[in-house]
């Protein structure tokens, strides 16, 4: 959530397990799971990247 954040991504709402993050600029809304320590399954991550409209390398570069 914090590399979103950095991406120009805010909190919207949160419903149960998942939060929903909103870029203001571009319209673009990115569910997250919020899971506790429990790990994401593979493939969870890339679609958060993929609907943010960043890619890994940027993604890696906002959680610096």
């Amino acid at each position: 959530m914090r590399a979103l954040q950095r991406a120009g991504f805010e909190f919207l709402r949160q419903r149960a397990s998942h939060v929903t993050m909103v870029n203001r600029s571009t319209g673009q809304t990115v569910p997250v799971p919020v899971h506790g320590s429990r790990p994401l399954r593979p493939g969870t991550l890339p679609a958060i990247i993929r609907d943010a409209g960043l890619t890994v390398a940027e993604f890696v570069r906002l959680l610096d």
